[in-house]
């Protein structure tokens, strides 16, 4: 059972990886008129970019080299926070119905952070 619950924390951890460096990349090749449309100035954009790719790599390089793993989960519970930060955002925008998805996220987050101790 505990290996079983290890390959599916593996799984979770490189798809989640795998949508929060392509969500942080994407936001260095979006122009300035399309993240106009949201009331943040491009600085901002930039910042959660990067917090994204080093959560990325936070949730996956530790496990990969056994080296400081608890920072899995410090990565994980990171990245919680951004996406909690979506949600209020979405919903303070009046986009209801799309804050379910950072919300889903968000709660996988979390679970990855603990689960990896």
């Amino acid at each position: 059972m505990k290996k079983a619950m290890n390959i599916v924390l593996w799984i979770l951890q490189v798809l989640l990886a795998a949508l929060f460096g392509f969500s942080g990349v994407m936001k260095f090749f979006m122009t300035a008129e399309q993240l106009a449309s949201l009331p943040f100035p491009l600085w901002f954009f930039w910042f959660i970019g990067i917090a994204e790719v080093a959560g990325a790599l936070g949730l996956l390089l530790p496990g990969m080299f056994k080296v400081h793993q608890h920072l899995t989960r410090w990565a994980a519970i990171g990245l919680a926070i951004i996406m909690a930060g979506a949600v209020v955002t979405t919903l303070w925008l009046g986009m209801g119905v799309a804050s379910v998805f950072p919300g889903v996220i968000g709660v996988l987050c979390v679970i990855v952070a603990k689960a990896r101790k």
